[in-house]
């Protein structure tokens, strides 16, 4: 049986990811530092599981090397990261040590793992370090513009995985993938803040006018797209991952009303209402993934309105999962600097 690193797999996606990686008969290791985002109840249906280990590890920790060289992974997929913009807007600090610190110190280890042994290393980006598309979709070879500490943050790690490619020979690949929704998603995040707030009888909040546009894709198509690339993809290549779908803020919000109003009674404090944009607010992002598509064979399955209306069921029948987290961070606005 294979074994698998993921790290920060309390998370959003790196959880998702767990779930289809145990589907397919891989034996996880998921190391995460367990932060505000970290979650046990995202995992907790492989607590016992024997193709399942959990250890407590910050990525930056030199130890991360002792885990690696225990357990021999096949490959290890990177998700570990400060991921919430308005947060590295108030508090950049973080993002710095975790997702650049954090990433150099896992490459210095896997670069000594992998003299001796065979493996991968998949990080996962973002579609942010391409910064505002106004036009047209940005393929891999577009130029990194990040706009936010956190993209900044994400950019540089980019560039120090692709540089270890180049100079040590480390079998690394990168993916940037678009904005993500589904399951097990913190509600600091729009679409998971805004089912939290339909449930719970209060006000939709907007930034700015709503026009923000994002490309919109299902976590679990994300997650299959990642096991891709680990299968058959190219180590020093970057590979695009997204739905080709973009809808603004607002267009997101009415339907999710709309299809909240198809499953229960909406109550009438329910009202989509605009607050103060977020600084340095990008206004679109779209990726061009014929790559991923052309070349690996990937390609979305779950489009917007199914995606959405698995994910409401999903928070609708799992109400413990916002009661397993502090309300402070579901009802705090942040990034207002």
């Amino acid at each position: 049986m294979k074994k698998i690193i993921v790290t920060g797999g309390l998370g959003f996606i790196g959880s998702n990811l767990i779930d289809l990686l145990i589907s397919k008969n891989y034996y996880v290791i998921n190391i995460d530092k367990v932060t505000y985002s970290s979650n046990f109840y995202n995992t907790r249906e492989h607590k016992n599981s024997k193709n399942y280990k959990f250890i407590k590890c910050d990525i930056k920790d030199k130890k991360i090397k002792n885990i690696i060289f225990k357990y021999k992974p096949s490959a290890i997929f990177n998700l570990a990261a400060e991921t919430h913009v308005d947060r590295s807007i108030d508090s950049p600090e973080s993002f710095i040590q975790s997702n650049i610190v954090g990433v150099f110190n896992l490459l210095e280890c896997f670069k000594k793992f992998v003299k001796s042994h065979k493996s991968k290393l998949i990080h996962i980006s973002t579609d942010e370090v391409y910064g505002d598309i106004l036009s047209g979709r940005s393929s891999e070879n577009y130029p990194y513009q990040p706009s936010s500490p956190y993209a900044a943050s994400k950019a540089a790690s980019d560039h120090l995985v692709s540089s270890y490619v180049r100079t040590y020979k480390i079998p690394a690949m990168i993916t940037n993938c678009s904005n993500n929704y589904g399951p097990k998603q913190h509600p600091e995040k729009l679409i998971p803040k805004l089912i939290y707030n339909i449930l719970n009888n209060k006000p939709l909040p907007i930034y700015g006018k709503g026009t923000n546009s994002r490309e919109w894709i299902y976590v679990k198509d994300h997650c299959e797209a990642l096991l891709k690339v680990f299968t058959k993809g190219k180590v020093g290549e970057f590979y695009n991952i997204g739905s080709n779908k973009n809808l603004n803020n607002l267009q997101v919000s009415k339907n999710l009303i709309k299809i909240s109003k198809s499953v229960i009674k909406i109550k009438k404090n329910v009202k989509i209402y605009f607050v103060k944009d977020r600084p340095g607010h990008d206004i679109r992002y779209a990726l061009n993934s014929s790559k991923i598509k052309n070349k690996l064979g990937w390609k979305p399955r779950t489009n917007f309105r199914q995606g959405i209306k698995l994910t409401f069921n999903w928070y609708l029948k799992n109400k413990n999962y916002y009661k397993s987290l502090s309300k402070k961070d579901i009802v705090k606005r942040l990034g207002t600097r």
